[in-house]
């Protein structure tokens, strides 16, 4: 079997030196990109069996990236590799078209077998970050649960409050959601303290729980 072509799409020189490095005798690295118009062109360019993706970049992150290329790479399979095992960035990213997500403290050879699976057309995660998925998948498919006194806490947002809530909560960053509503940063910045203060909560962690527990995600 031939070696997989894959580009590597991180934004740390190093790091993107030391995974060519330990992979050189498993894939052909046919590329490199650090940030998301970059990896965007490339991937389109080159066309690659695979895309090590990194989630998240200054200039956006891996569901940019993901949206960027669209269906202009038909054949291109990517595999999520970051430092973050959060729930929201592994949830985000398989649902914006990833086939899988590991973390980067994957050894050298689970990380070449992991790129040669899903050239082969396998899902493949790190072992805990399976459960993240599972779960997300099975409740997207349950009977949304029934209105009840919470929901009069909804029903104060407005509509594109709503549209940003939703996003924030599936792991955007505030440059992924200005991009996806065609708004500016700074107004998505505005739109996010008007929820939380209207819904009385803290921080963006404490809104990705609320919408999850609304089943908005």
């Amino acid at each position: 079997m031939s070696r997989p072509r894959v580009v590597l799409v991180d934004d740390h020189r190093l790091f993107r030196a030391g995974v060519r490095s330990e992979l050189a005798d498993a894939v052909e690295v046919v590329g490199e990109a650090e940030t998301v118009a970059e990896a965007v062109v490339l991937i389109r360019e080159v066309q690659p069996d695979v895309v090590l993706l990194d989630v998240h970049m200054p200039d956006g992150g891996g569901r940019a990236v993901l949206a960027g290329v669209g269906s202009s790479a038909p054949q291109t399979r990517f595999l999520a590799l970051s430092v973050s095992d959060a729930a929201e960035d592994v949830i985000g990213v398989i649902r914006g078209g990833a086939r899988g997500y590991v973390t980067k403290s994957i050894t050298a050879p689970e990380l070449a077998d992991a790129v040669r699976r899903v050239a082969g057309g396998d899902a493949v995660f790190s072992p805990r970050l399976a459960g993240f998925v599972l779960d997300a998948f099975a409740s997207s498919t349950e009977e949304p649960a029934a209105p009840d006194a919470g929901d009069a806490d909804l029903d104060r947002l407005t509509a594109r409050e709503r549209d940003v809530l939703r996003l924030i909560a599936r792991g955007y960053t505030y440059k992924e959601v200005a991009a996806e509503l065609f708004i500016s940063g700074k107004t998505v910045e505005t739109h996010v303290s008007s929820v939380l203060r209207k819904l009385q909560l803290s921080n963006r962690r404490e809104l990705s729980r609320w919408a999850a527990d609304r089943r908005l995600v």
